[in-house]
């Protein structure tokens, strides 16, 4: 049977700095809008403002909280977004590989992209502590759609490569999402220290790899 199609990604976000200023204020701002607004802020290595944004746009920051939840819900919403964009470029890399390989070239690949991106490096930075509860809250809006994303990538690999998870693919992808939490987010509260070669490593053991083939 041939493999079925793999999804084409969207646009970039702000892993490339793709954001173009705005041309004054919107007739009626909407949370887009807002996104947008804390993107630029964002790449620009900045702290996200809500009452900077809320001026810019005409709102007040009661709409603002009202439509994210808080200015953390904001800034999980505004990572999980753009993440995603980066992930499915990362797949979209990764597409001479199959199954098992596929899973682990996509994830390698988007955590390599993400630890030298120089705005998330620096929120990561500047938040400390506040910035590890956005990455990896369970009760944030990050953890569990990072969680969403791995398991969607899993079920792909099954249904399109045959490919055998060693458990069944939510779990998986938790246990792999964590994973990177350990060797990425903790470290980077005392200066990004983990390694991604380890990490690498770690995550083929997961996903059923044997090393000599990894």
């Amino acid at each position: 049977m041939s493999p079925a199609p793999r999804s084409t990604p969207p646009a970039e976000g702000w892993q490339a700095g793709a954001n173009p200023a705005g041309r004054g204020r919107p007739a009626a701002a909407q949370p887009d809008d807002v996104l947008v607004a804390a993107r630029r802020q964002f790449t620009a290595e900045q702290r996200i403002d809500v009452q900077a944004i809320a001026a810019e746009l005409g709102l007040g920051r009661a709409t603002i909280y009202r439509w994210f939840g808080s200015r953390e819900g904001l800034i999980g919403t505004l990572l999980l977004t753009d993440c995603t964009v980066l992930f499915r470029r990362a797949e979209q890399r990764a597409n001479d590989a199959t199954g098992a390989h596929r899973v682990l070239q996509t994830i390698d690949g988007f955590n390599r992209k993400l630890m030298t991106n120089n705005a998330f490096r620096a929120y990561i930075e500047l938040e400390q502590r506040a910035a590890l509860q956005v990455l990896t809250s369970a009760a944030g809006t990050f953890q569990p759609g990072a969680v969403a994303l791995v398991t969607a990538l899993i079920e792909r690999a099954v249904n399109e490569d045959g490919y055998q998870p060693p458990l069944e693919p939510a779990t998986l992808a938790y246990a792999l999402a964590r994973l990177n939490e350990a060797f990425l987010y903790n470290d980077a509260v005392i200066g990004l220290s983990g390694d991604l070669d380890v990490l690498h490593d770690v995550l083929a053991a997961l996903l059923g790899i044997p090393h000599q083939s990894r």
